[in-house]
This record gives structure tokens, sequence and C-alpha cells, in this order.
């Protein structure tokens, strides 16, 4: 059976020139890199050359790279780290309402020490106002973290124009940039952001490795306590395995990015066409043209999202329905839900995210597989049942309307 991977958001294959890499790291080049002797220095050489390789993908100084465990841990880092580090004298911190949930939940653990939490609207295309952000700050706002790209609907936020606005003010800016740095252009100097996090697992590197980039001079209490690691700012053994593949994983992103998202392009802009082309009552989530090159999420009417996935897996396609953390909750994402999709519609949300490995045979095979598992699934729904009886659809509740909330959005 034909196999075609479209999670990768949550996780991507390991590109075979980084784990050649890795490798003498696991069983011959196995030293702590703090050991003083001449096996621990080579491991502590490895480390920095990744540090450089991971420092040049987003144009900052190598010092300024905090690595850590994961995206989820460099998020906690920036907000959690910037907020103990300033507490003194400032409570405030505002996120978007579309943030990863590891941003949502360490500022929410936050509003129990006594800090203040704003969460910002995003318009239907998931775009966060720059008006919204001037209205929310105050004197005492210490942080606005806000992501670089939606890994669930691929839009792209004005990061340059909102950290203005937040330095404006006096205010920190952390971008959670995940699903972007190293898919698409990104200098740290251009956006002026004082803090950004990114994983190896979604630019073709192993799991258990990612980064906060932290400004000079940005100041910050670390979140684990231990020994001198990372400049006191992230104790514990180096994974020196999964770094050195992580440096690698950004070096061949840097040279090969714009040669990847042309490809991935070409693939998402078929998808985007012609599959609604070959299914009705179905729309397109998020910006149409601002958004990720690898990103495509639609809502299919009339069905489940999970019924889609179970459906699909058994076809060898293998996708998701919301953020990776997210997927097995079985209940409405937060992000639809923040672009005020109704709930019935949102149900029916299939989130597909390319990568450089699939070729456009697979886009064949989708748009070949999908279209029946749809009319299937919609000839076991009440709910297609009724809009065919009637020609109206069932509201989910008051003030939903599916033509209102995707005007200019429905394909």
């Amino acid at each position: 059976m034909k196999t075609v991977y479209l999670d990768n958001s949550s996780a991507t294959r390991i590109d075979e020139r980084v784990l050649e890499t890795m490798l003498p790291y696991l069983n011959e080049e196995y030293s702590n890199a703090q050991s003083m002797h001449s096996l621990g220095q080579r491991a502590k050489d490895a480390m920095e050359s990744a540090r450089a390789n991971v420092s040049e993908l987003i144009n900052c100084h190598p010092d300024e790279v905090i690595f850590t465990s994961c995206g989820s841990e460099s998020n906690n880092l920036a907000i959690k780290g910037i907020a103990y580090a300033y507490r003194q004298k400032r409570k405030h911190i505002i996120v978007s309402g579309i943030e990863h949930f590891s941003a949502l939940q360490a500022a929410k653990r936050l509003t129990q020490e006594g800090f203040e939490i704003t969460y910002l609207p995003v318009d239907k295309y998931g775009f966060v106002s720059t008006d919204d952000l001037k209205k929310n700050l105050r004197q005492d706002t210490i942080l606005v973290s806000i992501q670089h790209a939606n890994p669930e609907i691929g839009t792209i936020q004005p990061i340059k124009e909102l950290t203005e606005i937040a330095h404006n003010s006096g205010a920190l800016f952390h971008t959670d940039a995940v699903a972007s740095a190293g898919i698409i252009p990104l200098d740290v100097n251009e956006l002026g952001v004082d803090l950004l996090s990114f994983a190896s697992a979604t630019i073709y590197g192993p799991k258990g490795t990612a980064m906060l980039y932290a400004k000079k001079g940005t100041r910050l209490v670390p979140l684990i306590d231990g020994g001198i690691q990372e400049s006191g700012r992230r104790a514990g053994t180096e994974n020196i395995s999964a770094i050195v593949g992580f440096g690698k994983a950004c070096k061949i992103a840097k040279e090969e990015m714009e040669t990847n998202a042309k490809h991935m392009v070409i693939l998402q802009k078929r998808l985007i066409k012609e599959l609604p082309q070959k299914i009705e009552y179905i729309c397109l989530n998020g910006h149409p043209e601002k958004r990720l090159p690898n990103n495509i999420n639609f809502s299919v009417e009339f069905v489940e999202g999970e019924g889609m996935l179970l459906f699909l897996d058994q076809k060898g396609i293998y996708v998701t329905s919301g953020s990776a953390c997210a997927s097995r909750a079985l209940k409405m994402s937060h992000v639809l839900q923040a672009i005020n999709i109704d709930p019935a519609v949102a149900q029916g949300s299939v989130l597909m995210v390319l990568s450089k490995y699939n070729p456009p045979e697979d886009i064949d095979y989708i748009l070949n597989e999908f279209p029946p598992i749809v009319t299937t699934l919609r000839n076991m729904s009440p709910l297609y049942a009724y809009f065919l009886k009637t020609g109206k659809r069932m509201e989910a509740g008051p003030g939903t309307d599916y033509e209102h909330h995707h005007e200019g959005n429905v394909v």
C-alpha cells in the first residue's frame, strides 16, 4: 500500500545526512561535553560547531543560542524566565489566542503567581491586529509572545511591526518560530525580536533538541537549576548527538530552503485548488497567500475529523486534525475557535503539512482517495441528510453562520 506522510508539523523524517552526522556521537564520541579530558573537549567542540550552524540559520550570535529539549521547553523558558526576571517591576504579559499550548499554559501558570495575562484576539485569517496590541499594552507589560507562523492554519504574522509596537512601550518580544524556522527565511535582527523558539524535529532533524534565542543582554531566570551548562541558563547534561544533528539540519535548511519551499508550494497550490473541485462544501482555513508554503488546512462540512483521519489512515495517508498536542483531545481546536469557525464545521478540519520528501505522486493519490472517503462519511452523516432534505445547515449555536464566518474564504 502506498503511504503519504502529511503530519510534518508534528515531526519530520530525519535527513540521512543528519543521521550520518549524529552516529559517531552515539557510539564513539560519547563523552560528556563538560568533562575536562580530551574526549569531553571533542564533544564540546562538536556542540559549539552545531551552535554556530543554528545561529547562522536565524542570523544571531552563537552565544545567544540556548539549547533545550523541545519547542515547549523553549517557550516555557522564554515566557516564565522573562516573567521571573522582571517580576519585581512588572506583572503583565500579552499572548495571542492561537499560541501553542506550551505558551498558553505557561502564561496560565503564571496567573497563579500573581501575573496578569491578556489574550489578544485574531481575525478570520488568524492575524493579530496591531491596533489591538497597542490598546492592550500597559506600563507594567513585561513581555509580548506571538507566534511567527501558526502550525495549524499556516498564517504568518507581521512580527516586525508587532515587535516595534511592543518595544515602543518598553516590553520585550518573544516569537515561537517552531513552525517556520528552516521552512521560510528568518532573521532575528530584521524581525527585532528579543527571544525566539524553534525545534529540530520540524526541520528534518532529531527529536529531543531545540533552542531558544535570547538577545544579548536579555535577562532570564533558569527553569532548570543544577550545573553550568548553557552559561548557567539551562542545566543538564547536553544531548550531544541530537545537538550535532540539529546543527546539521540547520546547515542543510539554510542551503536548501529556497528549493524546498518552491517544491512544497507547487504541491500546496495543487491541493488548495484541486481538492475543492472534487469535494463540495469545504473551506480553506488561514490566509490564502500569507501562509507557510507547506501548510494546508481544510474544514470539510458534514463530516467528523476523526472519521476522516481513520479512513485516510487505512489508505496510508497520515494527516492530523489540529496541533500535535491537541489532536487526541477530541475537542474543537482552539485555533479554529479563535478564528470564529462554526463548531460543527470545525469538527471536520483536516491538517496536511508537506515536506521536502513528498513527490507530486502523493498529491495525485490524495486527490484520488480523499473524495470517496468524504462521500462515504457524508452518507452516514445526519447533518448531511438534514442539509439535503431542507437545504439548510444545522447551526451549532446562537450567532454561528457558516457563510458569514468564511466570507471571502469559501473555496
